[in-house]
Order: C-alpha cells, then structure tokens, then sequence
C-alpha cells in the first residue's frame, strides 16, 4: 500500500495529470475529447469504471487531480476518496454526482474535496472548475500542504452545500451533532441575534395546472420562488426559500429581536396577502399559506416549519379574508395536535424515495413512521384518515412529477373509500405499503404510455446515432427528463441499462460489417463508436462469445 511519500509533489515544467472514474464509459470519452487539455497544461493519465479499478489506476499514474462519481460498482467514489486520503493522496477531487444531498455534500468536504458538482455538467463549467483547481494547484506548487492545513482551509459548509444545509434545517433532517452554533456557516452567524419563523407555501392544482406539463411545472415552481423571494425581501431583507416537494415550499424569515406582537402578526397578513396576489396576478396560480410560530433558536426551524403546514393542514386561524392564509393556533390542544410531527420531513424524504422508485426505502420510512404513531395513545379514526389523505397526496403529486398520473391505477372514488375503512396505524401503514408496491411492480409505471414515448424516441436516437459519443446525459437533455429518472424509465421498459443497450445496438451492426467481410476489424470498431480496438474486442467477445477475428476469416 503506498505512502503518503509515493504520492507525486508537482514539479515545475510538468503536465498536471487528470484522471476520470464514471461507471458510464460513454461519460469517459466525453469528457475525455471535451476536456481543452492543451489549454490546461493537463493531460490524460488514466480512466477507470469503478473505485476499485480507480484505486489501482491512481496508485500507479499519481494525478494531480481526480474527476469522479459517487454512484459506481464494486467502490462507490466516496469510499475510494476515503480510501485515498487515508493513503496520503493529497491531490484535488472533483466530484460529479446525479444526486443533490446534504449529507453525500458534506462527506465530500470531511474528505477535502474541491468541488461537488450535480450532474448533468455542461462542459463549460467543467472547464471552468479546472481552471480554477489547476490555479490553485499552481499556487500550491513546490510545497505539500499538510491535511490539517487543508482541513482548516476550508469550513464545514462551503457555499457548494448552504442550499442543502438550509433545507435540511428546514425540514429537521440535520444530524443533531451539527446543531451547536460553532457549526453555523458564516453566512448564517446573524441568525444567533435573530428570531426565525417558517412560511409554508402550497400551491393548489387547479385546472389550470393539471393541464401543464411537467417540465412546464418545474418552470413555474422556479418562477415561484423568485417572486415569492423578491416580495418577501420587501418586508424582511433577511429571507431563505427552499424547495420541499411537487406543491409545497418554504420561505424562512428572521425578524429583528425588538419583531413581534400584533404589528408583527399585521407584517405576516400582508406578506401572504402579496404573495397570493402575485403569484394569482403573473402565473396564474392559486396558493394557500401557513404561518409557524416564531422560534427564538435556529435550531426550533424545522418545529416552525412543521406548525406551518399543520396550520395549512387544519385551516387554522386564517388571517386573510380574501386570501387563504392561515397561522398555527399554539395550544390548541386537539388530538390533530398531539400527533407526531411528521409531514414535512417524512414526506419530503417519502416523495424522493417513491419518485426514484426506491420501494424498500419507501417502506422503511412507513415503518419508522409506525414506531412514531404507536407512542400515540388513542389516536382516533379521524386522525387516521386525515393522515392517510395526507399522506396519499405526497404520494400522487411526486409520482405526477414523474408524469404518471394515479388514476391510471386507482380510481378516486376506490382511494376515498379505502381511506374510510382506516381505522387504526397499523392500518394506514399497511395500506400505504400495499399501495406503493403495486405502483412500484405496476405495468403502468414500468410501462405507461409517456414513458414509452420518451424511451421509443431514446431507443430509435441510439440507432441513428450509434457510432457517436452517447450519453444518458446528452438524451435527458432531448427529453427534458433528469438524467437519474430516465436511467430508471430506460431500465423498467427495456429491462436494462442504456449503456447495456447501446452495447448491444453497436455490437450487433459491428457483426453485421463483419460478417460483410468488406472492414478489417479496427476499421469495423470505429465505424460503430469504439476507438479502443481491445476494448472493442473484449466487449465483443462478452456479447456474441467469440472474438471478432473469428468473423473475418
């Protein structure tokens, strides 16, 4: 195993040495022919598929930086890097990942990373994050810094991650062991002197807006939020939005300490009242408003956030008459009340699981759920059914951001009475679960009519376009579609991966200009997008079972 010695101290004069690990070998070769080498003084030291294989290539060609993914066989790239550092590896990490998450985020920067970027990367901002590694390479040159020198370099929370911190206080997700206010990035040391109160925005699907597409949605829930920040700084300058899931979102004010009482409660009627206004007058949408009650800690956020959705939830005191704008009732006292605050982060961690059809996740989240309700002594029939609307609602508006609609499944009249005939946890849980599997193992979600447009565009794309550089990337861009959600759509309606599709496209036309007899091999191998002649010949072998030589004699 190799030392921290072993590891290459740049040199003045040499090339700066890159290396790529991605699963997807078709995201190599892109990266590989975009990436301006020459202009960089970079060049290419090696290439691997897996953190396994990438361990290997690295210890052997000693890069001075690393561009890799997370989400690869064998080695994920956070347990390589973890891997590396351990070993001394003190060179820049450049991390493309398909996922946006606080945690996988701030791993990255436990490990020194130099940038975390979500895919899909044009190239660029690729070039742009190079150019800047390699300046601070250059500024680092002739001296090895010390990890320690590194790690007090750079903070906890980078500016890469504050959006996925600030949800993540939002909705309670922080782990608790960062609720200590030496961990509050620097943008956010005012919120010690300030008070802090959620502002629950849920948009109504009218008919308007189930007559959208979903990229048309995604559009209007962008424009929401720059006009719900813009009216908001208005009456408090300091203001964070964030984005929770399908219709709801969240602003999070920080009045002044002196903030409060009736002027203040006046304040909020007014910002709702402008922000239903506006959004009605430019979208042409409806909303509906939830006020939280104000926290004199940062840390009670994500316990404001929750009021404002249960304000929403139970139409408490409304402020706004003409608006539907409501703020929670402290001390109501009602068994609605009394049930565990759950909404906002169960759901928000619910509706990703069932967009990415992760339906084990799905189920272990109910089942953590369960263990809450249980604590709940009587909890009512009443209270059942409200979570069980609830809670049904998260689950049709994720999957509608996905383009399936429910009612291809279920009818409404068939949800409304089910609904009826919970009585009791054990019984919502259940029948939450019983309908997640019949979603996730459905022939409408594997292969309903939306999908199989995108995926019969995707599959006949590949076949004109076989011998170029292709990438899911490329075609999530075609089909406005994000790249992690058209792997799943790929691999449900075709049964498997698009880079196992594409294999096969090229191999089986490779074949046929073999068997022609017309094209030496090597010609035959870049005809269909290969470049790597044993490379080609091993893939070959691994789809048809024997070498492509056999073929031209």
């Amino acid at each position: 195993m190799p030392n921290s010695a072993q590891f290459k101290e740049v040199e003045d004069g040499t090339m700066w040495k890159i290396a790529i690990i991605d699963d997807e070998r078709q995201v190599l070769h892109g990266m590989k022919r975009a990436i301006p080498w020459d202009k960089l003084e970079a060049e290419w030291v090696g290439e691997a598929l897996n953190g396994e294989d990438g361990l290997t290539m690295i210890r052997a060609s000693h890069p001075d930086i690393i561009i890799t993914d997370i989400y690869m066989p064998r080695m994920n790239g956070l347990e390589m890097i973890e891997q590396l550092r351990k070993e001394g590896f003190e060179g820049k990490i450049i991390i493309l990942s398909g996922y946006s998450d606080f945690e996988y985020a701030r791993q990255a920067l436990r490990f020194h990373a130099s940038d975390y970027v979500s895919k899909p990367i044009s190239m660029p901002t690729l070039k742009n994050i190079l150019t800047r590694v390699i300046q601070e390479l250059g500024e680092e040159e002739g001296k090895r810094k010390r990890q320690g020198e590194l790690e007090t370099k750079m903070s906890l929370y980078e500016p890469l991650i504050e959006k996925e911190w600030v949800r993540s206080v939002a909705i309670g997700t922080l782990d608790q062991a960062y609720w200590g206010d030496d961990h509050l990035p620097p943008p956010y040391r005012y919120w010690l002197n300030r008070k802090h109160i959620a502002i629950g925005i849920e948009l109504i699907r009218n008919k308007q807006a189930c007559r959208m597409s979903v990229s048309d949605w995604n559009l209007f829930r962008f424009a929401v939020s720059n006009i719900a920040c813009e009216i908001a700084r208005k009456l408090f300058p300091d203001v964070e939005f964030t984005e929770l899931h399908s219709t709801r979102s969240l602003l999070i004010l920080h009045p002044e300490e002196e903030e409060g009482g009736e002027p203040f409660v006046k304040k909020l009627e007014e910002l709702g009242t402008m922000l239903a206004e506006s959004i009605g007058s430019y979208l042409k949408l409806e909303l509906r408003i939830g006020i939280g009650s104000l926290k004199q800690v940062w840390t009670k956020i994500s316990e404001s956030t929750e009021e404002a959705f249960r304000a929403l939830d139970q139409s408490a005191e409304r402020l706004a008459s003409v608006y539907e704008v409501y703020r929670y009732r402290e001390n109501q006292g009602s068994e609605q009340d009394n049930v565990s605050l759950f909404p906002v982060k169960l759901s928000f961690k619910l509706a990703n699981a069932i967009k990415s059809s992760q339906e084990a996740e799905a189920h272990q989240l109910l089942d953590e759920y369960m263990c809450l309700m249980v604590e709940q002594k009587g909890v009512s029939p009443a209270v059942v059914q409200m979570l069980a609307s609830e809670l049904w609602g998260i689950i049709t508006y994720s999957l509608y951001e996905t383009g399936f609609l429910m009612d291809e499944l279920f009818t409404n009249d068939q949800i409304a009475k089910e609904i009826g005939a919970l009585y009791v946890p054990d019984q919502l849980t259940q029948w939450l679960k019983d309908k997640i599997t019949k979603i996730c193992s459905s022939k409408q979600w594997k292969g309903k009519s939306k999908h199989r447009q995108v995926v019969d565009f995707m599959t006949s794309y590949i076949h004109e376009h076989y011998a170029e550089e292709l990438t899911l990337a490329e075609l999530s861009d075609k089909v406005f579609v994000s790249r992690n959600h058209l792997a799943i759509i790929f691999k449900n309606m075709t049964g498997e991966t698009f880079n196992n599709y594409l294999t096969r496209v090229r191999i089986e036309k490779a074949r046929e200009l073999l068997l022609e007899g017309n094209m030496l091999v090597y010609e035959v191998a870049e005809r269909v997008g290969y470049k790597n002649i044993p490379y080609f010949s091993t893939l070959f072998k691994k789809v048809t079972g024997m070498n492509p030589t056999e073929l031209t004699k």
